[in-house]
C-alpha cells in the first residue's frame, strides 16, 4: 500500500512513522511534511495541506491507498470532502462533521442534545452582552473562541480584565472566526479537577478505544504562562483506570457519535474528546476532529497492532485487532522557541536531531526546516523528546538527561511533564 498522510507537524510526523513500520506498507508520503521525516523513510511531498485539487491529484497519481489528515485546518477547508467526491479513502471526519472541533458553540448544542456532561455555558455574538454576563457570573470562567483556533482559542480568565480582554480579542476584533465568517464566543463556567485527554477510532456508530494521554497546556512549569498547543505529553494516565475509560466510551463517544449520525454528519477518523475529573464526576472540555498534538506522540507508540492494518480494517468495515502495551509508560517533552507561544525566535540552529540509538528514544519534528543542507526551527514548537521506561520517573530522568546533554540556545522545555503522575 501507498499511503498519504496530510500536515507537517510532530503529529503527522509520529503518524506516519506509526504507518512506515507496517510491512504491508510500501511508502508514505507526507504533505508537505517536515525535512526531518526524511530520517524515518517518510517522503516529503511539497503541496500545501490546503490544496484540495494538488492532493487529490496527487493520490490518484501514486496509487494511494487510503489518506490521514492530521491537522484541524484541511478538515476545516473540506479536505476530507474532496477525496470523498472522487471516490477516494480518507480516515478523517467530513467538513460538516469537523465542525464538533471548529465551532465550540455546534459543540455544545450537540452535547447538550445527546446528553454528554459538560460544562454549563452559553452564546454570545454581542459584546455588551457577553460582558454583562460575565460580570454577573464572576471569575473564574472560561472563554472560547467559536472558530479555527489551532488549540489556542481558550482563556482561563483568572480576573475580571482578563475576560475583558479575551472578549475584546474574539468578538470586537475577531480574531477567531467560524465557518459563517460570525464572530462569536462561548462562555462556561470553569471548572475545577484533573485533565486528561480519551482519543477513539470512529466510523459512524463503532468507536474503538485509540489511547489515553495528559498533555501539557501551559507554558511553563506547574501551569503557569499562556496556554499553548502543547507542551508534552504521557500515556497511559496511572491515575485514571480501565474503568474511567470505558466510561468514557459509553457516557462520552457514543452518545456524541450516534447524535453526530443523527444529525447528518456520520463521523470518521479519529475522535479526540478533552476531559476534566471533577468531583461531579467526568465533565468533556471540548472534542477535536483529529489526534492531539503533542499526545499522538506518545499514545501511538503504546500501540502494539500495526497501526496501518487497523486503519485499513476500519475503513473496509472489517473489525479491527487492536492491542496496546501493558505496562510502562511513554512521556515526552516539547522543546520550544523562546518567545513561545507569542512572537518566537526563528533560524536557530537544531544540530542533527537524532537520539541515541538502542535505547526507547524518540523524535518528533515539528517547526523544522533545513537551510543549507542543516535542520533550523521554523517553528514556535520544534521538536518533541520522548522515552519508555516502567515509570515516570524512569521516562522522565531519559528524556530530561538527553535535554541537558543537548542544549539548543534560545529554546525552553518544561521541567515537570508527568509529575502529576506522581502525586
Amino acid at each position: 500500500m501507498n499511503i498519504l498522510v496530510i500536515g507537517s507537524g510532530g503529529r503527522e510526523h509520529a503518524i506516519a512513522k506509526a504507518i512506515v513500520r507496517s510491512p504491508k506498507v510500501k511508502t508514505v508520503y507526507c504533505a508537505k511534511g517536515n525535512p526531518r521525516m526524511a530520517q524515518d523513510g517518510i517522503v516529503c511531498v511539497d503541496i500545501s495541506e490546503t490544496d484540495k485539487q494538488a492532493l487529490v491529484q496527487f493520490a490518484k497519481e501514486h496509487d494511494i491507498s487510503w489518506t490521514f489528515i492530521g491537522p484541524e485546518l484541511p478538515l476545516f477547508h473540506g479536505v476530507s470532502d474532496a477525496f470523498e467526491q472522487e471516490g477516494l479513502l480518507v480516515f478523517s471526519p467530513s467538513q460538516r462533521a469537523a465542525k464538533i472541533e471548529y465551532s465550540k458553540d455546534f459543540a455544545k448544542e450537540l452535547m447538550k442534545k445527546y446528553n454528554v456532561p459538560t460544562a454549563q455555558s452559553q452564546t454570545f455574538t454581542d459584546f455588551e452582552k457577553a460582558k454583562t454576563y460575565c460580570l454577573e457570573k464572576g471569575v473564574p470562567i472560561v472563554i472560547k473562541a467559536d472558530g479555527l483556533a489551532a488549540g489556542k482559542g481558550v482563556v482561563v480568565a483568572m480576573t475580571e480584565q482578563e475576560a475583558l480582554d479575551a472578549l475584546s480579542l474574539m468578538l470586537i476584533d475577531g480574531s477567531y472566526t467560524n465557518d459563517n465568517d460570525v464572530a462569536r464566543v462561548v462562555i462556561e463556567e470553569y471548572l475545577e479537577g484533573e485533565e486528561f485527554s480519551v482519543f477513539s477510532f470512529v466510523k459512524g456508530r463503532k468507536a474503538w478505544f485509540a489511547g489515553i494521554s495528559q498533555d501539557h497546556k501551559r507554558a511553563y512549569d506547574n501551569d503557569k504562562g499562556a496556554n499553548t498547543g502543547g507542551m508534552g505529553a504521557y500515556s497511559p494516565v496511572p491515575q485514571f483506570d480501565q474503568t474511567v475509560i470505558d466510561d468514557v466510551m459509553m457516557h462520552v463517544v457514543q452518545p456524541i457519535i450516534d447524535g453526530l449520525v443523527l444529525e447528518g454528519a456520520s463521523y470518521t477518523g479519529v475522535l479526540y474528546a478533552g476531559l476534566m475529573m471533577t468531583k461531579n464526576g467526568i465533565k468533556v472540555i471540548e472534542f477535536n476532529a483529529r489526534f492531539g498534538d503533542p499526545e499522538t506522540q506518545v499514545v501511538l507508540q503504546r500501540l502494539e497492532s500495526d497501526f496501518a492494518t487497523i486503519i485499513t480494517d476500519i475503513l473496509e468495515d472489517k473489525e479491527p485487532t487492536i492491542e496496546w502495551r501493558q505496562s510502562g509508560i511513554t512521556l515526552g517533552v516539547v522543546v520550544a522557541a523562546n518567545g513561545y507561544p507569542s512572537t518566537y525566535v526563528k533560524d536557530l540552529p537544531l544540530g542533527t536531531l537524532t537520539v541515541p540509538q538502542h535505547t526507547s528514544m524518540e523524535l518528533f519534528a515539528a517547526g523544522v526546516t533545513e537551510k543549507n543542507g542543516e535542520y533550523v526551527s521554523s517553528g514556535g514548537r520544534i521538536f518533541l523528546v520522548s522515552a519508555t521506561a516502567q515509570t515516570v520517573k524512569e521516562a522522565q530522568q531519559e528524556v530530561y538527561t538527553y535535554l541537558s546533554e543537548n542544549p539548543i540556545p534560545k529554546t525552553f522545555y518544561r521541567q515537570d511533564i508527568g509529575s502529576k503522575a506522581l502525586r
